[in-house]
């Protein structure tokens, strides 16, 4: 076989003259699909949003009220490891070759397995949620990551999909401890209604943009069918809304400060 610089091998002919190059082990890829500049640009978008935005809330926990200061610190460890995963991607690290010849970069698992489960903390705290209720939540979050990569990686197609599949299924808990557990535990715990209402904005933020994100596995690394700087230029977006704006939404400090019973409306 042919050898390039980076070690890839040619194409089976069999494989070009029947359009299936998704089912093309990573070993037979003569070229892979990887990034292109637009979305490298997006990348480096994100990067700085979260970059700017860690920095900031780094430098409010400093001196933020007691009340709000460990939302804070938490929002600045989130954005920080982000910074992270991206700053690797931009500098061709953290990626491998998967199944279909694409370029996959298994460090936004790594980002997602860390950050994921100190969004949920975010928002177990602001529902003053039991800790240990929270502790299984982001277990079964990170589960839910661990599915993900594993199903990216897979070389066999029922595999992968199995892989989705337990995924989606330890998703399911997390979605119903966000938008009814936690939220039940804040109405009976708290007469305040900002930080109620502050509560149904951030989880539904989060539930949306976190729904978004297995839809984008599907067609990328799933099907093939979305190529890699559109993947890239998606996740990028879904990142900078799931932890810069998530962040300073929930570090409202009139919310942490209120102490008005919850009279003018009624939450069941």
């Amino acid at each position: 076989p042919l050898s390039t610089p980076l070690g890839r091998r040619s194409l089976p002919k069999m494989a070009i003259e029947d359009g299936a190059v998704a089912r093309l082990l990573p070993a037979d890829c003569l070229s892979i699909q990887e990034v292109g500049a637009t979305g490298a640009i997006f990348d480096l978008l994100a990067f700085l949003a979260l970059l700017i935005t860690g920095l900031f809330m780094g430098f409010k926990a400093m001196n933020a009220d007691p009340n709000v200061r460990v939302f804070y610190y938490i929002n600045a460890y989130v954005c920080g490891v982000a910074t992270f995963g991206y700053f690797a991607m931009l500098s061709g690290m953290g990626w491998e070759t998967i199944m279909g010849c694409r370029q996959f970069f298994y460090v936004r698992y790594i980002d997602w397995a860390i950050t994921t489960p100190l969004l949920i903390l975010n928002l177990g705290l602001l529902a003053g949620e039991d800790m240990v209720l929270v502790a299984a939540v982001m277990g079964a979050d990170v589960a839910m990551i661990f599915s993900g990569y594993m199903g990216s990686v897979a070389l066999v197609p029922t595999v992968k999909w199995l892989w989705f599949t337990i995924g989606i299924v330890v998703y399911i808990p997390v979605v119903i401890a966000i938008v009814r557990v936690f939220r039940q535990t804040l109405i009976d715990k708290y007469t305040d209604v900002d930080r109620i209402e502050l509560y149904s904005k951030v989880s539904l933020l989060t539930i949306i943009v976190w729904s978004i994100y297995p839809i984008v596995w599907i067609f990328s690394v799933g099907t093939g069918g979305l190529g890699v700087s559109a993947e890239s230029i998606i996740y990028a977006i879904l990142d900078v809304c799931a932890k810069c704006v998530f962040s300073f939404m929930i570090v409202q400090f009139n919310v942490y400060e209120s102490a008005a019973p919850a009279t003018a409306k009624e939450y069941v």
